[in-house]
């Protein structure tokens, strides 16, 4: 869910998917952080998601090593005190929830995942590709998690070969 939310941007290729409230309410229903039936969303609601979207991506940068912005913190702590994020108990345990039927239960919704991925050890998995024209958030699958590229292939290989071009134009 996270990352289907972080991933409405393609800042490579310059693609938004969030473009107007009602993508915005597509996405929410399509990722399970909205019902379908929710009200419709508003221009501010839009430009709150995009925020908190940011932070999200701001918070996953640190997975490789980056240090958060103390402004995306503080934004997600305020969206998970709005998003009326609480325990919840039934027959079969204990789970995180959030309520609301609008834009505030969605967002902590996303939240809610994000702290329990964090408690279950897989946050640290989920990253932000380092490379300045990508961001792309991707799910480190190596067995040490040490990836830090979302491609080798493309964005590390094309950091490492600029690299090399600096150095060599520098002796």
């Amino acid at each position: 869910m996270v990352q289907a939310f972080v991933n409405t941007v393609d800042v490579e290729n310059g693609i938004e998917e969030l473009t107007d409230p009602g993508s915005l309410h597509e996405v929410l229903t399509r990722i399970g952080a909205l019902d379908g039936d929710a009200p419709a969303l508003t221009r501010a609601d839009l430009a709150r998601a995009l925020a908190v979207r940011e932070a999200l991506r701001n918070l996953l940068h640190g997975n490789v090593g980056l240090p958060p912005d103390p402004g995306a913190i503080e934004l997600l702590d305020r969206t998970g005190a709005v998003g009326g994020l609480s325990v919840r108990f039934d027959g079969d345990g204990a789970r995180l929830s959030a309520d609301g039927r609008n834009l505030n239960g969605a967002l902590g919704r996303i939240l809610a995942v994000v702290y329990l991925s964090m408690v279950s050890g897989t946050w640290m998995r989920l990253k932000a590709c380092p490379r300045d024209v990508c961001g792309w958030i991707f799910y480190d699958r190596s067995r040490n998690s040490s990836s830090r590229w979302c491609a080798m292939s493309v964005c590390g290989n094309r950091t490492k070969i600029k690299k090399h071009r600096a150095q060599a134009v520098a002796r």
